[in-house]
């Protein structure tokens, strides 16, 4: 695997890792309601989450690509026509992001266990990875490194987005409330990703 194929891979999962979906919704609503302490738990949960659909994706793509070449690369382009569908859909999302404070107290260890029930059983997270992840694999290189590589990547900046969204809800509610910065925030992930779809369809058009 080349560095270019996993630089591509990093920006693209940060892009996607920043887009306010079920999970995100989830941080913001307890770092609204209980301030910055939701931070640590929330973002273990959320990499835990992570790791367990990432890891059920992989090992069904594993054997689609030992199985099937022409299944494989099918299903890598309509990967890169899912980043630009994804891409459309956050540009015109516009300004909402709706997220209730949750002021229900309960331990580190059940807000983590929620975050990693939100993430890991939504089944929206296992076919996106399937859709996501193949375009990044080199069919010809050891899988089970990729993965590793892969996976060590995805968790690493799931962890810190959630973090961070974790403690912007907590110290700058404003930010979040504020449907202007959510609607730029929106229309320049959206760019980015549909950007990623072209770019990823390019590099295999040229290989």
């Amino acid at each position: 695997m080349s560095f270019e194929n996993w630089a591509a891979f990093a920006a693209a999962s940060a892009i996607l890792l920043v887009i306010p979906g079920p999970t995100i919704l989830l941080v913001v609503s307890y770092a609204l309601g209980q301030g910055w302490r939701t931070a640590l738990p929330m973002a273990v949960g959320v990499a835990l989450g992570d790791f367990t659909a990432m890891t059920l994706s992989m090992l069904g793509i594993g054997a689609l690509l030992a199985a099937s070449a022409t299944v494989f690369t099918v299903l890598k382009v309509i990967g890169a026509f899912y980043l630009i569908y994804l891409g459309i859909k956050l540009f015109r999302a516009g300004g909402a992001l709706r997220a209730e404070p949750r002021t229900d107290a309960v331990s580190s260890v059940k807000m983590m266990a929620h975050a990693w029930l939100v993430t890991a059983l939504n089944p929206k997270s296992i076919t996106f990875f399937v859709a996501f992840l193949p375009q990044f694999l080199d069919r010809h290189a050891d899988f089970w490194t990729q993965m590793l590589i892969f996976e060590t990547t995805f968790l690493a900046l799931a962890f810190a987005n959630a973090f961070g969204y974790a403690l912007i809800a907590a110290r700058a509610r404003n930010v979040v409330r504020n449907p202007r910065a959510i609607r730029i925030f929106n229309r320049t992930g959206g760019t980015l990703l549909v950007g990623a779809g072209i770019a990823t369809m390019a590099m295999r058009s040229g290989n």
